[in-house]
């Protein structure tokens, strides 16, 4: 999994107050993070969350036990399945 390191972020008071109805169900942080993500790459939303489950997905294989005790001409399963994934996944469109 990719290292996750914490950043302080001001917003307004009714924001922070939705933000923290939604911690109440562990969804605030991820919330912010996927449209931080979404912003910064400039994807829209559709992109965004598709990119996402690939993401998941590879996360999901790369942690199989099982997949990974499975070699293919030398390589892992695991190996395998994640690069297949990856050439799935929506670039950014250059912005002129």
């Amino acid at each position: 999994m990719e290292k996750l390191v914490p950043y302080s972020l001001y917003l307004p008071e009714a924001h922070i107050k939705k933000l923290k109805s939604m911690a109440k169900n562990r969804k605030a942080s991820s919330f912010i993070r996927d449209a931080l993500i979404m912003a910064l790459d400039k994807t829209d939303e559709y992109s965004s969350g598709y990119n996402k489950g690939l993401k998941d997905a590879c996360g999901i294989i790369k942690d199989n036990p099982e997949a990974g005790l499975i070699a293919v001409r030398g390589k892992s399963l695991n190996d395998i399945l994640v690069k297949q994934i990856e050439i799935l996944r929506h670039e950014p469109k250059c912005q002129k």
